[in-house]
């Protein structure tokens, strides 16, 4: 059983490494991570051998807090507001400490740049008052900044220091020592020991205490911050979720808590309103808006039996749908947990973090020691060697280190969130970074999935005529190849002729009787079988099948009439992704168990190196291993389906197009999308997190590696050179919020998009060939406004086409235009008010 939980409590990667080795000592447990910049830990345990209650006890018993994490919205909204409420409390401490600390700062320090100090306060008769005064004022830092102290305590009690501790012991070095100063200026001011009261009164260290608190509590502050701006896309995507849900009940409509919504609900949504839960249209149609679970920009048709997915955004059209998920099954909530999943992980490179900062600070608490020992033996003075001592303490930062790593991992995922790419963990994401091959699955993947009609030639009649006829064969089939032929003559209009006597002969073709004459539908040799020649088109289906095309043969009353070509066409956007898989120094393989002429004519058009053809799903997963074993990191592209066995055995499995089930458990990456170029980003990203990553360790080893020995006075002897404690705890915040803010870079990773120019539509590359005009048509161009997708282009074209004296439209959604071919000439103003009546705006006519 996986469980996740929020651990309270912890402030740096020592905390999370001591609340990890406690959990993992249960009996029971399988693997636990920690996260400290989500301040969650997921824990994986065998039922019955452990509990959650066991897990929370033994973070409990190592001096932090724990609870189950809440899974409703109201108990992540609570989350929400106990962090605001930190961060507000935070604040608070910050102004209360500044406060006192100028004051402070003013009294200590004011004499050493000429500014006038009160005469109570001045010369070696006041020395007692002038300790009491700043220990007075440090009191109230202390007391305000006391959860340092009750925190560090507790970890040195518990036998696991951590950054709090450093500062609780740093900072009360400090106080006691003061204390101790107070004391020996009150014994030489009672016994006129004038001497002793001029050695101590300038070895006061009430400043550096009350410094020590306040930077390091403004650079939490600055750190908190930017950590939650880290997880802004976990909460963007919570905040998407409605409320309410609208169903209908007994016939009316009610308004009830998204809760209470259950699967087979009819749900009711409005223009403008979000869909609620998971659901399949039963009745109207709309536009409706993916963006934030896709990416997507421009609004998608749906109508009755399309799927809709919970938080995307109705732009127009009334719907009513059947809720199919609900709850945590929805796709929202999926996403939102792969996203919290991936960032609570750990990628393998933060492994030696985590190993450095689990004996971090008491590595640094045995050096401040060394410090103070090896100071006093060279012959300095219990004051220098102390501030040394407490220099190490203050500026050695746990935190820099044990951020590293997570808040990269965070704000990546988030940015992969975003853009519609969704990381299955850490480690893919890191992984994919290696990737120097990738494996494509052809159908689907690199092709739209479906075949199209992309080329149509008459023999003996005209094309209208063999459309006619072929649409009026295909109509009964349901084969793959006679729909794209059915869906052709549809967007084309053509008309259905009387059939009978229909046959369907499986693998060959279909025989009927069109308006009396003897028809045929089918390959060459099913012609040649009947006693027709298909000579006259073998030529041209020759062509088409090189072009890994399939040409299917029409005859009527024993005469060849013609040939049409059907093919799975690529993406818009395959060649461009390909290319930039070159771009990126990755080697391209496309695997498909398709026929090596159809396989290899898509290379060719895409211009992808090497082609795997006619491979069986099994023997995809052998294809994958034969690469790696050549030393290659393999990642495959695939549906998720009939490719898993080779999406789990590739270094990184790709699931392109899951749409709404995003759960695909052989795949270590899913796009939600089916655009190959989300592939390209995912690598691009992968890239960027990893880099970003780097940086952030270096500095954090390179900041201590420089910091401990700077403060420790080891360039003292040569250079005369030492770190005041002040700096030392400036230097310390510092190291922390220069991490997260270096991994807040990644906010600005921009994604390529597809440079697609607008082309002719499939359904008319056949006419595009034929140039040929009737002298008696006219065109005009009507430009148009509001059309966003294919189904717009629909609706403009079923509209146009109801108008007598027009004989056929061309419509693009991505030109923004329509060309109509009139018979007969067709009044503008008739022209715009059948657009308009359709929904869409008319800019002009040409």
């Amino acid at each position: 059983m996986k469980q996740q939980f929020n651990v309270t409590g912890m402030s740096c990667a020592a905390c999370s490494a001591h609340v990890e080795k406690a959990v993992r000592a249960l009996p029971g447990l399988q693997d636990v991570q920690v996260n400290l910049l989500a301040g969650s830990m997921t824990a994986e345990y065998t039922e019955g051998q452990l509990s959650d209650q066991e897990i929370i006890q033994a973070v409990i018993d190592a001096g932090y807090g724990a609870s189950v994490k809440g899974k409703t919205a109201a108990q992540q909204a609570s989350a929400a507001d106990n962090g605001q409420q930190e961060l507000k409390s935070m604040q608070q401490r910050i102004v209360t400490s500044f406060v006192f600390l100028i004051v402070l700062m003013y009294i200590s320090m004011g004499s050493m740049v000429g500014l006038p100090i009160p005469s109570f306060l001045s010369g070696a008769e006041n020395a007692v008052n002038f300790a009491l005064t700043q220990f007075l004022l440090t009191i109230p830092i202390v007391i305000v900044n006391k959860k340092y102290y009750i925190n560090g305590f507790k970890t040195l009690w518990h036998r696991a220091p951590t950054m709090d501790a450093l500062i609780a012991v740093g900072s009360s070095a400090a106080l006691i020592y003061g204390v101790f100063v107070l004391y020996q200026l009150s014994w030489g001011l009672g016994h006129q020991d004038m001497p002793r009261v001029h050695q101590y009164m300038h070895d006061l260290y009430f400043e550096s205490a009350a410094m020590i608190l306040t930077l390091v509590t403004l650079g939490k502050y600055f750190e908190t911050r930017a950590k939650k701006k880290t997880g802004e896309a976990i909460s963007k995507l919570m905040d998407l979720r409605p409320k309410t849900a609208v169903i209908l009940r007994d016939g009316t409509e009610v308004t009830v808590p998204i809760e209470e919504v259950q699967v087979g609900d009819l749900v009711v949504v409005r223009p403008g309103q979000n869909i609620p839960v998971d659901g399949i249209i039963t009745e109207g149609q709309a536009a409706l808006d993916e963006a934030a679970l896709t990416g997507e920009s421009i609004p998608v048709e749906k109508g009755v039996g399309d799927t809709v997915i919970a938080a995307t955004i109705n732009k127009n059209g009334f719907i009513t749908f059947r809720a199919s998920r609900v709850g945590d099954q929805t796709t929202l909530s999926q996403i939102i947990r792969l996203v919290e999943e991936a960032s609570a992980s750990k990628a393998p490179i933060a492994k030696l973090a985590d190993r450095v900062a689990g004996v971090f600070v008491p590595i640094v608490l045995g050096i401040a020691l060394i410090t103070l020992i090896v100071w006093l033996l060279v012959g300095q003075t219990f004051t220098f060697a102390l501030s040394c001592a407490i220099s190490v303490l203050v500026i050695s930062c746990p935190c820099a280190l044990g951020l590293a790593t997570p808040v990269a991992i965070m704000v990546g995922t988030g940015v992969g969130a975003e853009n519609g790419v969704l990381f299955q963990s850490a480690e893919a994401l890191e992984l994919l970074h290696k990737v120097d091959a990738v494996v494509l699955d052809k159908t689907g993947t690199v092709t739209e999935g479906h075949p199209v009609v992309t080329d149509l030639k008459a023999f003996g009649v005209s094309e209208k005529e063999l459309l006619e006829i072929a649409y009026t064969l295909e109509q009964p089939s349901e084969h793959p190849l006679a729909e794209a032929i059915v869906t052709y003559a549809k967007a084309k209009q053509t008309r259905s002729l009387s059939i009978s006597g229909f046959e369907a002969q499986t693998g060959k073709g279909i025989t009927a009787l069109i308006d009396g004459h003897a028809c045929i539908a089918g390959k060459a040799a099913m012609l040649e079988a009947q006693g027709i020649s298909a000579s006259q088109g073998s030529d041209y289906g020759n062509e088409l099948a090189q072009q890994g095309k399939t040409p299917l043969y029409f005859a009527r009353d024993g005469i060849l009439i013609g040939v049409i070509g059907v093919a799975d066409v690529a993406k818009p956007s395959s060649k461009q992704a390909i290319d930039q898989f070159k771009h990126l120094g990755i080697d391209v393989t496309l695997l498909t168990g398709d026929h090596r002429i159809t396989a290899q004519a898509i290379c060719d058009q895409l211009g992808i190196p090497h082609v795997i053809a006619e491979v069986l799903p099994q023997d995809k997963e052998r294809e994958v291993r034969r690469l790696q074993s050549e030393g290659k990191t393999v990642a495959m592209v695939g549906d998720g389906i009939n490719d898993a066995p080779a999406l789990a055995r590739a270094d990184v499995g790709i699931a392109i197009g899951a749409g709404t089930d995003v759960a695909i458990s052989s795949a270590d990456v899913v796009l939600m999308k089916s655009d190959l170029m989300d592939a390209v980003n995912a690598i691009r990203l992968s890239r960027s997190v990893i880099r970003n990553i780097k940086e952030n360790l270096f500095w954090a080893f390179i900041y201590n590696c420089i910091g401990i020995p700077l403060a420790a006075g080891v360039f003292w002897i040569p250079f005369a050179l030492k770190l005041s404690p002040m700096f030392g705890a400036a230097a310390m915040s510092l190291s922390s919020v220069c991490v997260v803010s270096n991994a807040l870079r990644l906010k600005f990773f921009r994604p390529l998009h597809a440079e697609i120019n607008p082309q002719t539509p499939a359904v008319s590359m056949a006419e595009a060939t034929d140039t040929r005009k009737d002298e008696s048509t006219m065109e005009k161009t009507i430009v148009i406004e509001g059309m966003m997708c294919p189904h717009c282009s629909g609706h403009v074209h079923d509209a146009l086409c109801k108008l007598s004296g027009v004989q056929s439209a061309e419509v693009s959604h991505e030109t923004g235009k329509a060309i109509c071919t009139l018979s007969e000439d067709v009044a503008n103003e008739v022209l715009t008010q059948a657009v308009t009546d359709a929904g869409y705006k008319v800019v002009g006519i040409e």
